[in-house]
């Protein structure tokens, strides 16, 4: 795992920056209700994607955990809150929206971040979160191919794993929608490095001497230094009791 505190300071310009904050940002706004008036966006990191989700009478929050993070974020849009996102330090039903893009595939125990959300939510609110993370990378190509048969069907952000979570405290999928990683088609050797660093935790079951092997046989390929295709990451929209009109 990442030591996020260190991480604040090169994160948006090793994740795409802009361009992809601004397709998060975009693709969370079309699955908030036109109707919302406060958004609390989860594990908002630096704040990059947080201070783009602007419209009219929205209100935003940021939170995280990591006080390095959340340092960076209250710098860029100020309204932030230091706090594990399993436990917000909100009442409950006092939100219309929750966010979390690119948060779930890092979490263990995403039942419990789902819970949280489904608490603080209000009658009709939303929660809209990115899933299957992971599994939007190297989609058909080399790279693909040489990791597939190490890939585990266990990723904390498997859409339907959430998507129970969320029934179990009475969310229901009401939309969903893509959006463009910008900046994140990894080449071969890059992969590998990620790799080695424990990067694919979550979605490559290789340790120690199969991991290096994996590492080897990625910047053989060809064009090791050229990126692959960018990846597409998938949200989803969960429904408080009740559906509201969506659209940005």
């Amino acid at each position: 795992m990442l030591d996020y505190d260190v991480e604040a300071a090169v994160y948006d310009a090793t994740r795409g920056g802009v361009p992809r904050a601004a397709a998060a940002a975009s693709a969370v706004l079309s699955l908030v209700p036109t109707t919302a008036g406060t958004l609390v966006d989860i594990g908002c990191g630096t704040g990059l994607v947080t201070e783009r989700l602007v419209r009219p009478g929205l209100r935003v929050v940021g939170a995280d955990a990591s006080p390095g993070m959340a340092r960076t974020a209250a710098a860029r849009i100020g309204n932030v809150v230091l706090a594990d996102v399993r436990r917000l330090p909100l009442s409950g039903g006092s939100v219309d929206a929750v966010s979390a893009v690119w948060v779930l595939h890092l979490v263990r125990d995403a039942r419990a971040v789902v819970a949280e959300a489904a608490r603080v939510l209000r009658r009709g609110g939303v929660f809209v979160t990115t899933v299957d993370k992971d599994a939007g990378h190297d989609v058909g190509s080399d790279v693909d191919a040489v990791l597939a048969p190490y890939r585990t069907a266990e990723a904390y952000d498997r859409a339907d794993r959430i998507e129970a979570f969320g029934a179990a405290h009475g969310l229901v999928p009401v939309g969903e929608t893509r959006f463009t990683g910008h900046g994140q088609g990894r080449s071969p050797r890059q992969t590998a490095q990620a790799l080695l660093r424990g990067e694919y935790a979550s979605r490559i079951s290789a340790r120690a001497a199969v991991a290096e092997k994996l590492a080897a046989e990625l910047c053989d390929l060809p064009d090791p230094d050229e990126p692959r295709p960018e990846p597409s990451y998938r949200l989803i929209a969960l429904c408080r009791a009740e559906p509201v009109p969506y659209g940005s």
